[in-house]
């Protein structure tokens, strides 16, 4: 089994133990659409898709299993770290990268390193896109514009 399979059950069964339904299937989606989303940035900037993807079914697992958005950024950055360990999924330098794009990702305004970048694009465009009735969060503003423009819907 390849490895972001792998680290998709894992995550997947983490999910299950969500007692809301509702909150489960917004986790579920978030997560898998950030992944996706992360992959075709990865893929358009020349940085392995398969990293960003891990990154993202990772970057919100601390807040959805504590119920809790509270520094969940770098306490999520924590919990990757652990996982990715046990898991023995990535070497040590990609555990980094991983590790660095979590904990960075909900700074929208500020820019780092370029996984961190594809992390924080991917969960911007899903976070606009998932739902276009929301209006577009100021600190999103930039970062989406941006992204829209790279793909021609600016």
């Amino acid at each position: 089994m390849g490895r972001l399979k792998e680290l998709r059950r894992y995550v997947d069964a983490e999910l299950e133990k969500m007692e809301d339904t509702a909150g489960r299937t917004g986790a579920i989606a978030h997560l898998y659409g950030v992944s996706l989303a992360a992959v075709m940035i990865a893929k358009k900037r020349g940085l392995d898709p398969e990293i960003a993807a891990m990154a993202a079914m990772l970057h919100d697992l601390h807040a959805y299993k504590t119920g809790s958005y509270d520094d969940h950024a770098h306490k999520g950055a924590q919990l990757a770290r652990e996982i990715l360990d046990r898991l023995e999924l990535t070497d040590g330098a990609e555990t980094d990268m991983i590790c660095s794009a979590i904990y960075h990702h909900d700074d929208k305004l500020a820019k780092d390193s370029p996984m961190d970048e594809v992390l924080k694009d991917a969960d911007v465009l899903h976070h606009c896109m998932n739902d276009p009735s929301k209006p577009v969060k100021e600190k999103e503003r930039a970062r989406f514009d941006k992204l829209c423009g790279s793909v021609g819907m600016g």
